[in-house]
């Protein structure tokens, strides 16, 4: 197997406490010792439910807030080892899409300047900008002579095609889409799905998806790793993670997915991320144990590492239970 285009070695991101939490040795490990590698030309899934550090991840990683520890290596090239000048040349390799359209575009600038913006950053001439910008939003369904108008004059489906456009107009070899349709109307997510697979083939690029939407994932990724509280509790190929998920959390992220029953939608199950983003540094025990049904003493007391369960398939669990969707 080639190189990875993208790896991540033990990455960390800590945040420290103030006042009264800070005295009593407070504070936040957002992202705990987090390592996978991502293949050139692959679409890399990372999930898991809201609060468990996937955008702090995806930030750190494209070092936009950096990391406080560990490595990570684009094509082999440290980039904590960058100086700033350095890292924003190299940055145009790596771009990302976010979440909400709205928030990553500036309602007082033009398409047309919101996209030169960036190509401007890396002295790219203005010629060269006008060209770029136009092939970049016919590429995604908007007429480049709508490049005048401004983010309000865009519905949401519009404007996310917009933010997919100006990353490519850096011509990047990987992008992080960070829950990129989630803000986005059922309808039009399927659209914005279709357009991202096609832009993938088009133009051999590389995707790390993220997202709390395990089928989701599932129907885009080649591998996926599952990330609870901070940490990869499971990684693997999509068949392995779909066929025989072995941690109960991703048991749990299978179990809470919406479906249909008996002619109505039966809700998902409360997201567990969220409820429990606050006690994430409490214990040195598994993370996962106080909700863990196989839990016992030794889960309480000890913080399994992501280790080898067969095939490449990774898992960090004491107790892992095999073929757990079928009994």
């Amino acid at each position: 197997m080639s190189a990875p285009i993208l790896e991540l070695r033990k990455l960390e991101k800590r945040y420290s406490a103030s006042g009264i939490l800070k005295r009593a040795g407070g504070g936040l490990k957002a992202v705990d010792g987090v390592s996978f590698a991502v293949q050139a030309g692959s679409t890399f899934g990372l999930v898991g439910e809201s609060g468990c550090g996937k955008t702090t991840l995806a930030r750190a990683l494209l070092y936009l807030d950096p990391p406080t520890a560990g490595e990570v290596l684009f094509e082999g090239t440290p980039l904590g080892g960058l100086s700033r000048t350095e890292l924003r040349k190299f940055r145009r390799n790596m771009q990302i899409v976010f979440q909400d359209p709205n928030g990553a575009l500036d309602p007082k600038m033009s398409v047309r300047a919101s996209m030169g913006e960036g190509l401007a950053n890396l002295g790219v001439a203005r010629a060269e900008r006008e060209r770029r910008t136009a092939a970049a939003l016919e590429l995604v369904g908007i007429q480049p002579d709508h490049a005048e108008r401004y983010p309000h004059e865009f519905s949401g489906g519009q404007k996310q095609r917009i933010t997919i456009a100006r990353a490519l107009s850096l011509d990047p070899r990987l992008l992080v889409l960070d829950e990129p349709v989630s803000n986005l109307d059922v309808s039009i997510q399927a659209q914005i799905i279709n357009l991202l697979l096609d832009l993938k083939d088009r133009l051999a690029l590389t995707y790390l998806f993220i997202s709390h939407d395990l089928n989701l994932v599932a129907y885009l990724a080649d591998r996926i790793a599952v990330m609870f509280r901070g940490r990869v509790v499971e990684l693997g190929t999509t068949a392995q993670i779909l066929e025989d998920p072995l941690h109960p959390y991703t048991r749990r992220l299978f179990a809470s997915v919406p479906r249909l029953t008996g002619g109505r939608i039966v809700p998902r199950m409360a997201a567990e991320g969220e409820a429990e983003e606050a006690s994430r540094a409490k214990g040195t025990g598994c993370r996962y144990a106080e909700r863990c049904a196989r839990g016992d003493l030794a889960c309480a007391q000890n913080d399994p590492e992501l280790i080898e369960a067969g095939g490449g398939h990774l898992l960090a669990c004491l107790k892992p239970e095999k073929n757990a969707q079928g009994g």
